[in-house]
């Protein structure tokens, strides 16, 4: 995987250094001498990552780190903070003003490699979870990005792997009425928690008594519920190539021995936040699907998912050669009850009219408002003879009881008329829809308010 770096540094020779050794691991590498250059180049989305120096006149890098954190459009640029400080209190500064990680001179090479790849990776979740925000930004809110990296202050739940007492006790210290802290001292009941809990963040000794946590970081990656979930792993200074290894295994973070409580903290903080605002993502598409297939008013699936899903089910009923029946349905005289009683009860009805449907027919049954007051009902593995018997008990839970509107409002009598069909020889989507739209047109022909089915 490549990745186009922005290096921002003022002093030329460190510039030339940093393209150095990215172009000889076959990074793209871009350049920057100040704070408000590397805005611009960030806000026109030429780069992944930014090696942010610390040290800069004018605008300084935790400055250029914060502008990028509070702007939507720059936020999931991964930001690596390199300086010559090397005290605990520099990286928490850098921290908190949102990088993602931080790098002391000199640069260990090796180091500087694992780091990009690993924010790489990251990078490409995010471009491409954004990527399906905008897109289907129009069924959502104005700006979900903005409303994404807004920060999610709960505290959150975190899964320690520490066989040590006293440095899982620090650790739980540190994050006292910060975030709940599960420990567990086996690795294999670890996991076990892991699939079955609810975590924001899971960190990791690389110490444990006859255990290898990396073993435990590749578990958690492969298992479908753990993948998204951030993993920090906490090791000795001579790990260094357990370290390396581990971010190659898609490790999000490590801190080295002995444990700040102030660093640890501000990690912890950041590999929550990231994944939240993966998260926001992930739901804000998920939101934006379900909105382009579901009706909003009923709660059932709209038009376009009948039209996607009608032709297949058709298909497989011909291929597994079972029965399968449409029913269309269409209120009586709906524009009556719009027109006397208002579109707000008509909303009502419509609503009431979704529920008792589904209440009659089967999970398996898919149920689509059409438009307006036309619905349509599939019924794999169902004969015309069953589904007419079906039809009718939806004709009739219809017709018993008066539809009720709000309060101090009169309830209004509904009746629905319902066309049939099963497929025929044809076994053609658009011929059994046409067969169960002319038995419906016979039912409103006859005077409303019954089943009629058309045969094949």
């Amino acid at each position: 995987m490549s990745a186009r770096i922005l290096v921002v540094d003022d002093l030329a020779p460190n510039r030339k250094l940093l393209e150095a050794r990215l172009t000889a691991e076959y990074f793209d590498v871009i350049m920057a001498s100040s704070g408000p250059e590397a805005l611009t180049i960030c806000a026109a989305g030429e780069c992944d990552i930014v090696l942010l120096d610390v040290m800069m006149p004018g605008m300084d890098g935790f400055e250029v780190c914060r502008r990028l954190k509070q702007d939507p459009n720059t936020h999931h640029i991964p930001v690596v903070m390199v300086t010559a400080l090397d005290q605990p209190a520099d990286r928490v500064r850098g921290l908190e003003a949102g990088a993602d990680d931080f790098l002391t001179k000199p640069i260990d090479e090796i180091a500087l490699a694992a780091r990009i790849r690993s924010l790489g990776r990251l990078k490409e979740v995010f471009d491409e979870l954004r990527a399906r925000v905008a897109a289907s930004a129009v069924y959502g809110a104005a700006d979900p990005l903005a409303a994404a990296m807004q920060e999610d202050k709960r505290p959150g739940t975190i899964l320690l792997v520490e066989d040590r007492l006293a440095s899982a006790n620090h650790i739980k210290t540190a994050f006292r009425d910060l975030h709940h802290v599960d420990v567990e001292d086996d690795p294999q009941e670890a996991l076990f928690k892991a699939s079955d809990g609810h975590y924001d963040l899971f960190i990791v000794s690389l110490g444990l008594e006859g255990h290898d946590g990396l073993r435990l970081c590749s578990q958690l990656r492969s298992l479908a519920r753990t993948r998204h979930i951030p993993i920090l792993i906490i090791a000795e200074p001579e790990d260094r190539p357990k370290l390396l290894r581990g971010i190659e295994l898609g490790v999000n973070d490590y801190l080295l021995r002995p444990i700040d409580r102030n660093e640890i903290k501000a990690r912890v903080r950041t590999q929550i936040r990231r994944m939240r605002y993966a998260d926001r993502l992930r739901n804000d598409v998920q939101a934006s699907i379900e909105m382009a297939v579901i009706d909003a008013l009923t709660g059932l699936n709209n038009r376009r998912y009948f039209e996607t899903h009608f032709g297949g089910l058709v298909d497989q009923a011909a291929r597994k050669g079972k029965p399968i029946s449409l029913m269309i349905l269409d209120i009586d005289h709906f524009k009556a009850v719009n027109d006397t009683h208002g579109h707000d009860a008509g909303d009502e009805v419509l609503k009431s009219f979704a529920s008792r449907t589904r209440k009659v027919v089967r999970a398996s049954d898919l149920v689509c408002r059409f438009g307006g007051e036309e619905f349509v009902i599939v019924m794999p593995d169902t004969s015309s003879t069953v589904a007419a018997r079906i039809a009718e008990r939806v004709r009739s839970i219809v017709e018993k009881d008066p539809f009720t509107v709000g309060p101090n409002k009169p309830a209004i009598p509904i009746t629905v008329s319902i066309g049939l069909a099963e497929c025929g020889h044809e076994n053609a989507p658009d011929a059994m829809y046409r067969r169960a739209d002319r038995a419906l047109y016979r039912s409103k022909a006859a005077g409303r308010n019954r089943v009629t089915a058309d045969a094949a």
